[in-house]
């Protein structure tokens, strides 16, 4: 998933963040000041990661995320006190001031550039160690405290990493926790 589309309410953070992330070898195919224009560039897209801030200038995130369509995902950018107030789920976010490791690091993650991309046969289920599962709970806590996610959205994010990147969960949390240098 690399389509991305980059929305917030002021043109000059649109054109920052839509620049900082070309700058670092993302794709950026639609640049937003409204909802209205995510959903009509979404329309023409599979799947795809919205990156926005709180208020936009025709509706809210949490109303943009209810008409996205379910393969997209959305990162929103807010300051810890407005993310503190918000209680919708399945949306990753990153605080402000906006630290660029971090939102590099997310949306690598989010992308799947950030797991090497090898597929495995399957052999059937195999019982994890416990170093394994100590592992994947590291990451869990990791992505519940920098993502404001609850652990079964951190599980499920990790899950479908893994299964996305043909990577075991224990390998995709390992690269979890490399990515924000744990």
């Amino acid at each position: 998933m690399s389509n991305i589309i980059v929305v917030f309410p002021r043109t000059e953070d649109v054109k920052n963040i839509k620049n900082l992330l070309i700058r670092h070898g993302f794709e950026v195919l639609a640049a937003c000041t409204s909802g209205a224009q995510v959903l009509n560039h979404a329309d023409h897209m599979s799947d795809g990661i919205v990156i926005c801030g709180y208020r936009l200038a025709d509706m809210l995130y949490s109303e943009l995320r209810e008409e996205l369509p379910a393969n997209f995902e959305m990162l929103l950018v807010a300051s810890d006190r407005v993310l503190g107030n918000c209680g919708s789920t399945g949306v990753v976010s990153v605080g402000m001031p906006l630290k660029v490791q971090e939102l590099l690091d997310t949306l690598s993650l989010m992308t799947g550039q950030g797991s090497r991309n090898r597929r495995k046969r399957m052999t059937g289920p195999r019982k994890r160690s416990e170093k394994e599962k100590a592992v994947i709970e590291k990451a869990k806590k990791l992505l519940m405290e920098r993502n404001r996610l609850t652990e079964e959205e951190a599980h499920r994010y990790i899950q479908k990493c893994s299964m996305d990147s043909g990577n075991h969960m224990a390998e995709t949390a390992e690269m979890i926790l490399c990515c924000y240098n744990m």
